[in-house]
C-alpha cells in the first residue's frame, strides 16, 4: 500500500472505515498547539513570580525561598517538556499539511488525466488528418478564387499590343523632340544682305585740298 494510502485509508484500510481526514487531524494538531502555547505563557509567568518570590525572601526567609526556587525548576522542567512536544507536532501537522497538498495535487492530476481522455476518446486520428486535409483543399481553393476574381477583365475589347506600343513610340518621340527644340531656344533673326553697289568716292578736288593743307601744316612745323 502506498504512503498516502496508509494516510487517507485508500485500500480499505483502518482509516477508510472511519478514521479522520487529514483537515480534521491538521485542525486538531493546531489546536494542541494552541493549547500548549497558553500553557507556555502560563508556566512563564509562574516561573518569573516564583523567581520575585524567591527574591523577596532570600536570606529573611531561607526555607521559603528555597521552596520557591524548587517550585520555579519543576514550572521550568515542564516548560522544556511542552517546548519538545510542540516541536514534534509542529512537524507532524506540516509533514499531514505537506501529504495533504500532494494528495489534493495527484487527485486533480487524475481528475485532469481523466478529462483529457474523455476529449480525446471522441477523436479518430485518421479523421483529424482527414479533416486537416479538407481545410488545406478549402484554402487552396479560396485562393484560387481570390487571384481569379483579381484578374482585370476587358469585357470583350481587345486590342493589337504592337499597334499600341508603335503609337506609344511616336508620342514620345514627339515629345521628345518638343523637348529639344525647347533647349535649343528661339532661332536666330536673318540680318539683311551687304549691298552690292559701291558707295561714291570723295571728290579729287577736295582731295587735293586736304593735301595741301597737310603739307602746309608740316612747312609750319619745320620752320618753328
Amino acid at each position: 500500500m502506498s504512503v498516502f494510502g496508509k494516510l487517507f485509508g485508500a485500500g480499505g484500510g483502518k482509516a477508510g472505515k472511519g478514521g479522520p481526514t487529514p483537515q480534521e487531524a491538521i485542525q486538531r494538531l493546531r489546536d494542541t498547539e494552541e493549547m500548549l502555547s497558553k500553557k507556555q505563557e502560563f508556566l512563564e509567568k509562574k516561573i518569573e513570580q516564583e523567581l520575585t518570590a524567591a527574591k523577596k525572601h532570600g536570606t529573611k526567609n531561607k526555607r521559603a525561598a528555597l521552596q520557591a526556587l524548587k517550585r520555579k525548576k519543576r514550572y521550568e522542567k515542564q516548560l522544556a517538556q511542552i517546548d519538545g512536544t510542540l516541536s514534534t507536532i509542529e512537524f507532524q501537522r506540516e509533514a499531514l499539511e505537506n501529504a495533504n497538498t500532494n494528495t489534493e495535487v495527484l487527485k486533480n492530476m487524475g481528475y485532469a488525466a481523466k478529462a483529457m481522455e474523455a476529449a480525446h476518446d471522441n477523436m479518430d486520428i485518421d479523421k483529424v488528418d482527414e479533416l486537416m486535409q479538407d481545410i488545406a483543399d478549402q484554402q487552396e481553393l479560396a485562393e484560387e478564387i481570390s487571384t481569379a476574381i483579381s484578374k482585370p477583365v476587358g469585357f470583350g475589347e481587345e486590342f493589337d499590343e504592337d499597334e499600341l506600343m508603335a503609337e506609344l513610340e511616336e508620342l514620345e518621340q514627339e515629345e521628345l523632340d518638343k523637348n529639344l527644340l525647347e533647349i535649343s531656344g528661339p532661332e536666330t533673326v536673318p540680318l539683311p544682305n551687304v549691298p552690292s553697289i559701291a558707295l561714291p568716292s570723295k571728290p579729287a578736288k577736295k582731295k587735293e585740298e586736304e593735301d595741301d593743307d597737310m603739307k602746309e601744316l608740316e612747312n609750319w612745323a619745320g620752320s618753328m
